[in-house]
């Protein structure tokens, strides 16, 4: 995107005012989006965003510009314009010299079907199948809606200590949502699918096959019993429950939240935070995950990071400024939004390593609970740990056997306690995608986990325990 003497060129300039470091990231990112609602593509659009983000750090003072002119002079008068709002005194010029450029490939699988070559109708006709594939799943589905989104993000970053770095990101994505309607009304199941790769993903997961978990989990709901209220074992099957501990204690393991003591796990390190059962690790570098990539949003290549081992906390999230401050490695997890975003510490796929128990005995071990097959958004109060999901598909357990479906309810509890309650791990791991808000800004993330149970947890549904 930028020539590399164009580079030193701005990175020297933005120095010269008395920047201590100065970073360039450019961004080219095409996207493709469409969506089928009651059997007609209500839209199909396309775009680019092509731009670069300028940060220069002066002290503790970071100034930032961002252009989407990418010719050097719309990068000098971004440069120009970064220094002046971090500068706080001094002058001198600072000569930028780069390394060798690594490049990278997103962490993608090695076979690529480029989403852009593929035609407009392709995409169309995956939408139309998942919805004759949910209608013909049972003649309760009133109201099917399907999405397909493609992305391909070429990034550059380059900075003042002579790092230079690319990479090359392709993502794709298909969800489907049905609703059904009987007797108790109106409900809604859903299923998402997303690869860091291409159109090759519907040859693993065929667009009938998301349409047809969508359409069970509506169906499902019809015969679905309130949920019990009060507090309960409850058993977590393996993949969705993940976004348990991305928000559970994810975020509280981020480093800005650690340094500005807004984290319950402040200070930790060293310390038993979860059950001798629990090993939560954060992996930029897990193939075709939804949160991959070979380099993060500061050019650093992706790394696995050991966060909790054996219920010991052992490090925590990084990024380079936070890391670079506290004299410490960079854990490659600096990631933001666009090139008009600056980067700051977030997750990439986080995720609890399997244990060596059997899934299905978890179960009947267990002679009351909740088994939670889906686990949808939640929210997390970092400083105390305190957090609420939502359960999209559960059901009772009772005498040690999955019975009845159960409608959607919450379930309650606080981050470090619930660690220490695990109380049984499975060797079932799964991964599910998702996406990350913090501070306005969003990315893609994994979450993974077996199955597991937490001895006891609070369910907040409408009928008693």
């Amino acid at each position: 995107m930028i020539e590399e003497t164009t580079l030193q060129r701005v990175l020297t300039r933005a120095l010269q005012t008395g920047g201590e470091f100065a970073e360039v990231f450019a961004e080219d990112k095409r996207t493709t989006a469409a969506r089928l609602d009651d059997g007609r593509v209500e839209d199909m659009t396309s775009g680019r965003d092509r731009g670069a983000g300028i940060r220069v750090v002066v002290g503790e003072t970071t100034g930032f510009a961002h252009t989407a002119d990418l010719s050097e002079t719309g990068l000098m008068a971004a440069a120009e314009a970064a220094a002046a709002a971090a500068r706080s005194g001094g002058g001198g010029v600072r000569e930028v010299s780069l390394g060798t450029r690594t490049q990278g490939r997103g962490g993608r699988q090695a076979k690529l079907i480029d989403p852009g070559s593929m035609t407009k109708a392709s995409k169309v006709a995956l939408l139309e199948a998942a919805d004759h594939a949910a209608r013909s799943a049972g003649g309760a589905i009133s109201q099917v809606s399907a999405g397909y989104g493609d992305s391909r993000r070429r990034i550059l970053v380059a900075n003042s200590d002579g790092l230079l770095a690319e990479d090359d990101q392709v993502r794709t994505r298909f969800s489907v949502s049905c609703v059904a309607t009987g007797d108790t009304g109106m409900q809604t199941g859903a299923e998402v699918r997303a690869r860091t790769g291409g159109f090759e993903m519907f040859d693993a997961i065929p667009a009938e096959a998301v349409a047809l978990e969508a359409a069970r989990r509506a169906l499902l709901k019809l015969s679905a019993r309130p949920a019990p209220s009060g507090v309960l074992p409850v058993v977590v099957k393996s993949g969705s429950g993940g976004i348990l501990f991305h928000e559970a204690c994810g975020h509280g393991l981020e480093a800005d939240h650690i340094l500005k003591d807004s984290s319950v796990y402040a200070g930790r390190v060293g310390q038993k935070v979860a059950s001798e059962l629990v090993t939560l690790v954060d992996d930029g570098t897990m193939g075709g995950e939804w949160g991959t990539c070979a380099v993060d949003d500061e050019g650093h290549p992706a790394s696995r990071n050991v966060l909790i081992e054996n219920g010991v906390l052992t490090d925590y999230m990084w990024d380079f400024l936070r890391a670079r401050k506290e004299k410490r490695p960079v854990s490659a997890n600096g990631r933001r939004q666009s090139y008009e975003h600056l980067p700051m510490v977030r997750m990439t796929n986080t995720y609890l390593l399997s244990g060596a128990e059997d899934a299905e005995e978890i179960v009947n071990q267990t002679k009351l609970g909740v088994y939670v097959a889906r686990l949808g958004g939640g929210s997390v109060n970092t400083a105390t740990g305190d957090f609420v999901f939502g359960m999209t598909e559960a059901y009772m357990i009772e005498n040690g056997e999955i019975t009845d479906p159960i409608r959607d309810a919450n379930l309650i509890g606080n981050g470090p306690d619930i660690l220490g309650r695990i109380d049984a791990v499975a060797d079932d791991f799964d991964m599910c995608p998702g996406t990350c808000g913090k501070d306005g800004q969003q990315v893609p993330v994994g979450c993974g986990q077996p199955t597991l149970r937490i001895s006891a947890m609070t369910v907040g549904g409408t009928a008693g325990a």
